[in-house]
């Protein structure tokens, strides 16, 4: 029997675009419904800054989770017009669109991608 190999080094960067290209989906679709969306690279961005913000944060003991959600509102209120509770709208949002969005793709085949920059998806 053939050794198992991991997935490639452009597997990996193939998913993790696609994983980027959903997360930005997800938040200018929930920034259109909730607060003034701008263009969708800017979501992207966003959602790129959020994912290094959330992977900062949420490894830090006991409050890691909490600090890394206010973070990442933060970066979509810094980001988007709109106050707070605009900015936790656009999040809730974008956390819909992200799961339909990847249950979309589970669907049709194709797996291991995530809703990259949206916590929980």
């Amino acid at each position: 029997m053939p050794p198992l190999h991991p997935l490639g080094v452009e597997d990996r960067l193939l998913t993790l675009a696609v994983s980027l290209l959903v997360g930005g989906v997800a938040i200018h679709a929930g920034a259109r419904v909730v607060s003034d969306a701008r263009g969708y690279g800017h979501a992207v961005l966003t959602a790129l800054v959020g994912a290094v913000v959330w992977a900062l944060l949420e490894p830090v003991p006991l409050i890691g989770g909490l600090l890394a959600t206010v973070a990442w509102v933060g970066v979509v209120r810094w980001r988007y017009r709109g106050g707070w509770l605009r900015s936790i709208g656009v999040g809730i949002a974008a956390w819909v669109v992200a799961v339909v969005v990847l249950a979309t793709l589970e669907f049709l085949g194709v797996n291991g991608v995530s809703g990259l920059g949206v916590p929980g998806a």
